[in-house]
C-alpha cells in the first residue's frame, strides 16, 4: 500500500517539474537535429528522454563560464545526452550531485602527484570535463557542442563524464558502479579487466585505430568512461571489437543502442 502511495505521490511531483520545465516542439527536434545518436530511437524511448530532460532540468543547476550563455538550446543539449545513460536507470542515479559548470572551452588544471620515493610533480592537465564526487561536473561546451559530428569518432564528453557519476555512486571512482542483480561484481570485474588488459596492450603496442578512444587506457575508471562513450554514441564499431564488453554493458544499462539505431 505504502509503496502503492509513494508511487502515486512520485508520479505526481514528477508531473508537475514537467509542467515547470517544458521543453517545445521546435527545441527537441533541433537537439534531435543536432545529436542524431539522441534521434536514432525508438518513440517511446525519445519520449521518456525528453521527459528525463525536464525533470534534470527542474532538478539540476547550471553554471557557465564568461564565454558562454546558457540559453535553452545549451541547457537542453546537456540535459538530454546526461539523460541517455540513465535511460532505463532512472534519474536517482545523479541525485548526488546538482551543479554543472560550462567553460566555453578546454580548461587547465593544475596537478601534483608524490611517486614512489615520496617526491611531488606538479604538472598541467588539459580538460574537457571532470566530474567530482558530490559535484559539480564541468563540461567545455565546444565539446558538448560538437559532439554530434564526434559521435563517429566515439567521444562524448557529456556521456563521459556522467559515466564516471555513476562509477562515483559507490565510493571512489573505480570502474565499479553500482550493478544490477543479475550482474555480480565478480562478474563485473572478470569481463572489464580481461577488455582493459587486451585494450591496454594494443594501445601500448601503437594500435593507431581502435574503436575505444586510447585515453581508457589510463586506468579501469577511465575505460569504463570511454567504453560508455563507445557504447551509446557508436555502437557498431565498439561491438564488433569488443563484443563481451558490449553485452556488458548492454545488460547494465539495459539498453541495446546497435539495435535502436537500426545498426
Amino acid at each position: 500500500m505504502w509503496q502503492a502511495l509513494r508511487r502515486r505521490w512520485q508520479a505526481r511531483r514528477d508531473a508537475a517539474a514537467v509542467a515547470r520545465r517544458p521543453i517545445p516542439d521546435d527545441l527537441w527536434k533541433r537537439t534531435l537535429v543536432r545529436y542524431p545518436f539522441l534521434r536514432r530511437r525508438e518513440a517511446a524511448d525519445r519520449a521518456e528522454l525528453r521527459r528525463l530532460t525536464s525533470l534534470f532540468l527542474d532538478r539540476k543547476e547550471f553554471d557557465a563560464q564568461p564565454g558562454v550563455r546558457l540559453t535553452d538550446d545549451v541547457v537542453v543539449a546537456v540535459a538530454a545526452q546526461a539523460c541517455l545513460p540513465v535511460l532505463r536507470l532512472g534519474l536517482a542515479r545523479y541525485d548526488g550531485f546538482v551543479g554543472i559548470v560550462l567553460h566555453p572551452d578546454q580548461v587547465v588544471a593544475r596537478r601534483s602527484h608524490i611517486d614512489e620515493h615520496g617526491v611531488t610533480h606538479e604538472y598541467d592537465e588539459v580538460l574537457s570535463g571532470e566530474a567530482m564526487e558530490g559535484g559539480p561536473v564541468m563540461l567545455s561546451w565546444r565539446d558538448v557542442r560538437t559532439s554530434g559530428r564526434s559521435a563517429a569518432e566515439a567521444y562524448n564528453v557529456v556521456i563521459h563524464e556522467f559515466a564516471h557519476v555513476l562509477d562515483m555512486a559507490n565510493g571512489a571512482a573505480d570502474g565499479v558502479p553500482l550493478l544490477p542483480p543479475d550482474i555480480t561484481v565478480a562478474e563485473w570485474q572478470q569481463v572489464m579487466s580481461t577488455e582493459f588488459e587486451s585494450f591496454t596492450a594494443r594501445v601500448d603496442g601503437g594500435a593507431e585505430d581502435t574503436a575505444l578512444d586510447p585515453y581508457g587506457a589510463e586506468g579501469p575508471e577511465e575505460f569504463f568512461a570511454v567504453a560508455s562513450e563507445a557504447f551509446f554514441v557508436a555502437p557498431a564499431a565498439m561491438g564488433a571489437e569488443h563484443p563481451a564488453l558490449y553485452k556488458l554493458l548492454r545488460r547494465f544499462y539495459r539498453q541495446d543502442p546497435a539495435v535502436d539505431a537500426g545498426a
